[in-house]
């Protein structure tokens, strides 16, 4: 084998384990990002409990709330999405993807995406409350639910976009199978940041975050099912799009920079509202093929009696 041929490899040592700087930079942001968060979370947790540490942390940062610290906990997470966006598509506009990059990636998407949201719930909701016992029993066991699909999802789009893998010309699109994790983690931290701003205070906060579990729950169930998601990988400096297109994007822009917390959240929303409304007109068009194709055959019987 020649060295040429050696370097396309993607299973040749050496091209395996090329670290590439821009592409890995943006996933060590990514982890750093979900690194963050978790310190912020930690803090913000402490932070409502009367102790030592609280009153060191209130000495020290008097201005700064728990509601303060979650903020910027979702922001991490938020941050580390934009990151995660932008390590694979600087990878495949250089043409140096390597097999260490994806699992990187995918390791630091652990933390960022999985550990990092669901400590948030748990500790901002889910947590033993007096007004709430039976989170005692089920908050960690939640929590750990969404962890473990995001872990599941992760694995499955390591095996499934393995050079060595045969797929069928079928299968070969540019479509997520499963909802992605970071657009799961990216739901639940922008309705945190949408309910931090919307209510007063910790009671009211806990009253309106109760739908978070459901919600913790619906995007761990979408991650490992087969409903397909845009991966948007095709859309790059050369893609055309129509006049109205162009103008939509355009406008959803300027709502993101107007309506801040509103907007992300209901982005996010969009995002898996528009793979369930495909997923669902994907199986009204297989029922009425299968019914039109049993229509022929009985047509051709009726024909050749």
């Amino acid at each position: 084998m020649s060295d040429i041929e050696q370097r396309d490899n993607p299973y040749n040592v050496t091209q395996a384990s090329r670290i590439y700087f821009l592409p890995n930079l943006m996933t060590a942001g990514n982890l750093f990002c979900g690194f963050g968060a978790i310190i912020l979370c930690i803090q913000a947790r402490l932070l409502t409990d009367a102790g030592d540490y609280a009153r060191d942390f209130a000495h020290l940062h008097a201005s700064v709330t728990w509601i303060d610290l979650y903020t910027r906990a979702v922001w991490c997470i938020l941050a580390a999405v934009i990151f995660d966006s932008l390590d694979g598509r600087l990878a495949r506009m250089g043409g140096r993807t390597s097999l260490f990059g994806a699992e990187f990636d995918s390791l630091a998407d652990v933390v960022s995406f999985g550990v990092t949201p669901a400590l948030m719930v748990f500790f901002l909701i889910l947590a033993p409350r007096e007004e709430y016992q039976w989170f005692r029993e089920l908050g960690w066991l939640i929590a750990f639910v969404y962890l473990l699909c995001g872990a599941v999802r992760l694995a499955r789009f390591n095996v499934i976009t393995n050079p060595l893998l045969h797929r069928a010309e079928a299968e070969s699109h540019k479509d997520f199978i499963g909802l992605p994790i970071p657009a799961a983690a990216g739901t639940v931290a922008s309705l945190v940041l949408l309910l931090l701003n919307l209510t007063a205070n910790a009671n009211e906060l806990r009253q309106w975050a109760l739908a978070l579990p459901f919600l913790l729950m619906l995007v761990s169930m979408l991650m490992v099912s087969t409903i397909r998601y845009p991966s948007f990988k095709q859309v790059n400096w050369e893609t055309k799009t129509r006049f109205r297109s162009f103008v939509g994007v355009f406008i959803a822009i300027i709502l993101l920079w107007r309506l801040q917390e509103v907007a992300i959240f209901f982005l996010f929303l969009g995002y898996i509202a528009y793979g369930l409304f495909a997923h669902y007109q994907r199986g009204v068009r297989h029922v009425q093929m299968r019914a039109l194709r049993r229509k022929v055959v009985k047509m051709k019987q009726e024909t050749s009696e």
